[in-house]
């Protein structure tokens, strides 16, 4: 068989994989942002379908109605309010029927109180959560204005009608690997389901979003000085973070960094710093508030490896570099959310759900799709 007719086999071979695969590539047209000096390759090209789809999964709910802050406080008229107990009765009702609308829009109010009317009771887990997040939600817009700014966030940005995010990660040990040395592969050589599903090392969301592992290991020569003793391991999970943050905001490295001195704060666009704080952000958010929540959590609530569910990136960007693409809800519900009110944290290891009730919510479709191994965790 001569050259030319293998080169023809090769060639009609691609062809049909093309025609086959094609359906499911990213084909024009495609929407092209400049993002940096003409002549730098500074650009960012996002697929035209996606983002029109997008746009449908992030329009902002219109709040309930506009609350009067006039009147009676909520604390002074309701049994056991903790956290809201400042705002008046009108608001403190509004913000309850958006709260619901953002979380439990099928079920309700009986997604966090009981059936029996009995609001003030803290026997759902599901109330006691929802009580630390409006805290957390709280601490967000007043502590990290330099990654919200004056747009903030609500429940509704992370939620969108979701009783959990669609988009959190958990510890990813899946697949265990084989016995011995020889089974050793320091979490890589799998699909990351929250590393891009690539190779990297499956857990370095842990690492930057639990933990605070250096980040930077970039060396600043081409031959190694003993200053920087990171290995292409610690890279590797650098990269499995980027990777990260860049689906999370459906954006590329040159939204944060300058293609020609990507180590050089200095040269870098502004977006970087926010990403900065946004990275500390979430750290703080992991550790303050959810993983102290872990007791509180039934079984089907947690990671197959029982940890709680955290915070990424893409829990509140949702594949867009601006939650909601930087329309703000916060105006509506800012004497709710604008400013923390700090009760201490909960001693939450006495949390004693009521076991008929603490079930009951569905599971998440997220969760769903991990598979055997919740199913597994479940059954223990």
């Amino acid at each position: 068989m001569s050259y030319w007719t293998i080169f023809g086999v090769a060639g009609a071979a691609v062809l049909g994989a093309a025609l086959v695969f094609g359906p499911d590539w990213d084909l024009p047209p495609a929407d092209t942002e400049q993002v940096g000096y003409r002549g730098t390759g500074m650009f960012v090209s996002r697929d035209h379908e996606k983002q029109v789809a997008l746009r449908e999964a992030n329009q902002v709910p219109e709040a309930p109605w506009e609350a009067d802050p006039e009147g009676d406080r909520a604390g002074e008229i309701y049994e056991n309010v903790q956290v809201l107990g400042h705002l008046s009765d009108d608001q403190f009702n509004q913000f309850m029927a958006a709260i619901t609308e953002w979380i439990s829009p099928e079920e309700g109010c009986t997604y966090c109180h009981s059936e029996d009317g009995n609001f003030a009771w803290d026997g759902m887990y599901t109330k006691v959560v929802s009580r630390r997040m409006i805290q957390m939600t709280q601490a967000i817009n007043e502590d990290w204005q330099a990654h919200v700014g004056n747009v903030g966030v609500t429940c509704y940005t992370c939620h969108k009608g979701n009783h959990i995010p669609q988009n959190v990660w958990w510890l990813d040990d899946d697949p265990e690997p084989a016995g011995g040395a020889l089974g050793y592969r320091a979490g890589q050589n799998v699909v990351g389901e929250f590393v891009g599903r690539t190779s990297m090392p499956q857990n370095a969301l842990a690492d930057y979003l639990l933990n605070d592992m250096e980040i930077r290991v970039h060396s600043d020569t081409a031959l190694p000085t003993g200053v920087n003793t990171a290995t292409t391991k610690e890279t590797e999970s650098t990269w499995a973070l980027m990777m990260h943050m860049s689906e999370s905001l459906g954006a590329n490295c040159l939204t944060c960094h300058n293609s020609r001195a990507f180590n050089s704060w200095d040269e870098s666009p502004p977006q970087r710093v926010t990403a900065w704080h946004g990275i500390r952000m979430a750290r703080d958010i992991n550790n303050d508030y959810m993983v102290g929540l872990t007791p509180v959590f039934p079984e089907n609530r947690l990671g197959p490896e029982g940890d709680v569910l955290k915070v990424g990136c893409a829990t509140c960007h949702n594949g867009v570099q601006k939650p909601l693409y930087g329309v703000s809800m916060l105006q509506d519900y800012v004497d709710a959310l604008a400013e923390k009110t700090d009760t201490g944290v909960p001693d939450f290891e006495s949390f004693v759900p009521n076991e008929t009730e603490v079930l009951a919510p569905a599971r998440s479709s997220r969760l769903e799709s991990f598979g055997q191994k919740e199913t597994e965790v479940a059954a223990q």
